[in-house]
């Protein structure tokens, strides 16, 4: 049997930190005059921060210096930041531990493939950092999702070819990056925006054991 991958995004997928991400970006976009919708939001998915930053002033219409971008960047990090202190296990999204946990019996590879920067330190709070054997950030890359450069550093490090490793993300920009990579995509969340995506399910307590064991054996 092939080696088989299982590579999961962070945000919205593991864990729901999504919003504190959210509410840091509405703050920034609040002071600088703009305004910043949930519908905004989903274009911020899985692409890095500074992207994002790009993609909330070019939505204002705003030409910003270097040293503003800097300082915006550090703003947003500092109070996506003062969200996470009391975060736990409580975080983690339903139906995700079980499917991790299966996974493990299994005897399956894990890793983890996240534009967050801080994805080690949420994987620690949430209490569930021994679950992964990789674990690539937003440390390790220089090209921001929809470029697979995440997941396929993942891969490797989990010597496994592309075509045997399996994606969970919640974003457009993440289920291009599988397909690009030619991975398995397995969108998590809703048909109308994850479309792309070879498999979609709302959420994890939609995944049954047989659908795992129907890519294990794949």
């Amino acid at each position: 049997m092939n080696k088989k991958a299982f590579i999961f995004d962070l945000d919205g997928v593991i864990v729901d930190t999504a919003r504190y991400h959210y509410l840091a970006w509405q703050k920034i976009a609040a002071e600088l005059g703009i305004e910043f919708t949930p519908e905004h939001n989903e274009e911020l998915k899985g692409v890095s921060r500074v992207r994002s930053l790009d993609i909330i002033l070019k939505l204002g219409k705003i030409n910003a210096s270097q040293e503003d971008k800097d300082k915006w960047l550090v703003q947003k990090n500092e109070d996506y930041l003062s969200y996470l202190v009391n975060m736990d296990e409580s975080e983690i999204l339903p139906g995700v531990l079980p499917v991790l946990k299966y996974l493990k019996e299994k005897k399956q590879l894990i890793a983890l493939g996240s534009a967050s920067k801080n994805a080690r330190p949420i994987l620690e709070k949430a209490n569930i950092i021994s679950y992964f054997d990789a674990i690539v950030d937003g440390n390790d890359v220089s090209n921001a999702k929809p470029d697979p450069e995440v997941f396929v550093r993942a891969a490797k490090l989990l010597d496994a070819e592309n075509e045997n490793a399996i994606v969970f993300e919640d974003s457009v920009a993440g289920v291009q990056a599988a397909n690009i990579a030619h991975m398995t995509s397995v969108g998590i969340g809703e048909t109308e925006i994850l479309h792309e995506a070879k498999y979609i399910f709302k959420d994890f307590t939609h995944i049954d054991t047989g659908f795992i064991d129907c890519l294990i054996r794949k």
